[in-house]
Formats: structure tokens, sequence, C-alpha cells
């Protein structure tokens, strides 16, 4: 133990921060050479009934670098860890405002972290920056030669836009200032999907020329070609740890690659149909596909190897999608029913039944308590994850809404239909402030 004495020593604690979806305590310290760095403790598992006095002994036994004297720091952030995990029974939501973006048809919407902002591509061939509170176009993103189909903010940062085009190329922007930073050029045909990592560092970009690219945000040069797949990447997504990326293929595979090398660590090959979406969970243990054969399938990273077959759904599989924890994973389908499966057991929990059209969008709201859906339907819906009763029906779109996500805190909706709008949502919990969070803290610190 002098060892690690000596390696506490050297160490000092400077604050913690609060992550809350998933529940998280980040520590940053300083090394003795100066060097500032951050490590979480994670709380997959707290709920309202967790002792907390046990679990801040735990942690103060665990973790070096937490002393006694700050149990009652630990205290106040676990109880404001808890109070988000609540499930709000009676948030409801409601229209704040109808936004026609483009002439032409709308291909993709995506908010900020906090909501504050949101981007929309449209066949215009332009990306364009929102303001949510206001309604107001602040940017149009402008300079690709055919459609932006797949847009995406540098969340938590927030300050950067990444578009992808059938011009065959992505460009990265500003998003204060609408400058066009890199345009990254390699692709020989459309791009249809691109993310950025985690930490902002890399973004990817996957294409119908059947390769995904892996790009230096800061220089726009390629770091690595991911070529193996035989039909277009529709999917693309980084782990939590952003050492690893997961492409889904219309050639009925998911491949999981090694993101500085550009190495295929394993090919999930098994589903008899097109994948349609993936996703890892947050601690990248596990991914899961979902296909036009009807199921989804949950991997191991790790090995490779399929762990569970979700079957079920009477038609093909639209969108797949973990919860903040990843405990839990929704499947949504063009049967017009949507399904929440418990990963632990593999077991359909719920059956959410009541669209009348297929489900293209699926996802959990940050704490895990709701679903969201959108549906050909013209009518998103939210329910309730342990009932799957429907709590709430969003109607007004004209024609089918293709694209719906909650923003980080859960109290704004984004909905864009084919009706060529999109729409926002607020609950009745919304308290407008007028200023942005704090990237990498969620706005609350204790030093």
């Amino acid at each position: 133990s002098g060892t690690l004495h000596g390696w506490v020593t050297a160490m000092k604690l400077k604050r913690f921060l609060l992550r809350y979806y998933p529940p998280g305590i980040v520590l940053e310290y300083q090394r003795r050479n100066g060097e500032v760095e951050t490590k979480c403790i994670d709380f997959l598992n707290l709920t309202p009934d967790t002792d907390v006095e046990a679990l801040i002994t735990q942690i103060i036994f665990e973790e070096p670098l937490v002393k006694e004297n700050k149990r009652e720091t630990l205290r106040t952030m676990i109880h404001k860890l808890m109070d988000k995990i609540d499930g709000k029974d009676n948030q409801r939501f409601c229209l704040f405002k109808i936004l026609r973006a483009h002439i032409l048809p709308l291909t993709n919407c995506a908010f900020n972290k906090s909501g504050s902002r949101f981007i929309t591509g449209s066949y215009d061939r332009t990306c364009r920056v929102w303001d949510t509170l206001s309604g107001e176009e602040l940017l149009t993103l402008d300079g690709h030669k055919n459609v932006v189909y797949a847009i995406g903010f540098n969340n938590p940062f927030g300050d950067k836009v990444v578009t992808g085009s059938f011009d065959k190329t992505a460009k990265l922007w500003d998003a204060s200032t609408g400058q066009c930073l890199h345009t990254l050029k390699g692709h020989e045909a459309e791009i249809v999907c691109v993310t950025f990592n985690t930490a902002g560092v890399h973004v990817a970009t996957g294409s119908m020329d059947n390769t995904a690219m892996i790009w230096d945000v800061e220089t726009g040069q390629q770091i690595s070609v991911l070529a193996g797949h035989t039909a277009e990447i529709v999917s693309l997504n980084f782990n939590t740890d952003n050492d690893r990326i997961l492409t889904g293929s219309f050639d009925n595979t998911a491949k999981v690659w090694d993101v500085h090398s550009g190495q295929c660590f394993h090919t999930l090959g098994g589903h008899q149909g097109e994948i349609s979406s993936t996703q890892f969970d947050f601690t990248g243990d596990y991914c899961v596909t979902g296909s036009i054969d009807r199921t989804a399938r949950v991997w191991d990273v790790n090995s490779g190897t399929c762990v569970e077959t979700l079957r079920g759904h009477s038609d093909e599989v639209l969108d797949v999608s973990f919860n903040t924890t990843g405990n839990r994973l929704a499947t949504s389908s063009a049967d017009c029913t949507a399904r929440i499966y418990n990963i632990m057991t593999g077991a359909c929990t719920v059956i959410l039944i009541g669209h009348e059209g297929e489900i293209s969008k699926v996802q959990f709201s940050p704490n895990g308590s709701k679903i969201i859906t959108a549906s050909s339907d013209k009518t998103c819906r939210l329910w309730n994850v342990e009932t799957g009763e429907c709590l709430q029906v969003l109607e007004g779109h004209g024609d089918e809404i293709f694209s719906c996500a909650f923003n980080y805190e859960g109290d704004t909706i984004i909905t864009g239909s084919k009706d060529n709008t999109c729409r926002i949502w607020k609950d009745n919990y919304f308290m407008p402030t007028g200023e942005d969070d704090d990237a990498e803290g969620e706005g609350e610190r204790y030093e």
C-alpha cells in the first residue's frame, strides 16, 4: 500500500463534475506534473431506493482520491442524480414552435446537447442552424453540390457541425460563424451517415461506396478507411471510449473496427436481411443490430458472438436504441409496434401498440423512464417504459415523421416530417434560461 499511497499523494482532487445521463460523478484531478485528468465513477444501477450512505462509504473505501471529508458533497451530488431518475409521471409536452425550414424536402434534424439550437438538412443542398427558443434561422451552411443527407453536432460541445452529402463529400463547419472548416474528400459515392466521437476529435462518414472513413476534426485529414463491407454502409457509431466504431451495412452484416488502425476486429454475421440500424451500449461491451429480417441481435463486442436474438416483430426492424445505462433496449418496426427488452434476460417486457403506420425511429428519454416513437401515421407517441402505456400522442404533422429526438435534459423534443416542417415540443417543466449548459459537467461543479 506504500506505492498506492505514493500514487495518491502525487494526485490532487480538484473538483467533482456531475454527469446526469447515465448517472455518474467525474473526478477531476491534477498529477504532480501539473496535468489535469479525469476519471469517472458510474452509477448505472442507481435507483430511487439506493442506500446512499452505503454507496458513499463504498466510494470512499474504493476510491483513493476521495476522502471522508467529501461525504457531504457526495451526498448532495448523489441526491441530485436520484432526482433526475424520477419519471415525472405528470410530464406533458405541448407544441412550442412549427418551423418551415426549407422549400425542398427535409432529410434530417438534430439538437445540440441542451436543445438550445438545432440543425436541419435538405434536398436544397444546405444545412441550416436554428435558435430553438426564437425559431430564428441563425446560419445557412451553403457549399455542397447535392443533397445534404446526414448531419450532426459535435455534442456535448456543440461548436461544430458535420454534413454528409450526395456530392460524395462531408464538410465540417463552425457552428457559431457558419465558416466551412474542412471539406472531407475521399468517398466515391453518396455519404449517407455521419457521426462525431464523444470527444469531438474524430468524425466518421459512411457511404454507398461500401466504405466508412474516419477523419481528424482539427486538420480534416483522413485517419483510416474501413473497407470490407460489400454493400452500402447505413449506420455508424463510436463507443463511449472512442477506440472502436461499429458499422451496419446492406450486406446483412455489421462490423466492429479499431478506430486508429482501421482494422476490423469482428464481422457480426447472422442476419438474413439488410441491417437497418446499430448501436453500442454505454459500456461498449455490447452492441445491437436491427435488420429487415424482423429481428434484432445483441452481440458481445469483445468476442464478436451473438448473445441474444430478439424475435417478435412481424415485419422489418427499422430502428434499435439502448437506454443511457444499457439495461433496456427498444426496437421499432414496420409492423407498427415497438418493443422493449430487458438486456439481462433477453425478455420482451412490453409491446407498444397504437401506431397505425410503420415506426421508423425510437428513442429513450435521457433518464430512461419514457420512450418516443416516430411513425408514418403522422404522429409521435410517448410511452411509459415500465407499463407500455401510451402517455401522449404528438399530433399535427401533415405527413410521415422520420425523425424524433429529446434534448439532453429531456424537456424538449424535435420532430421532423415529410410535410417539410420541424416541430419543437416543450414540457410543462420547461423554464427558459437563455444560456447554454456547460459542455463537460452539465453546469454542476463541486470544488
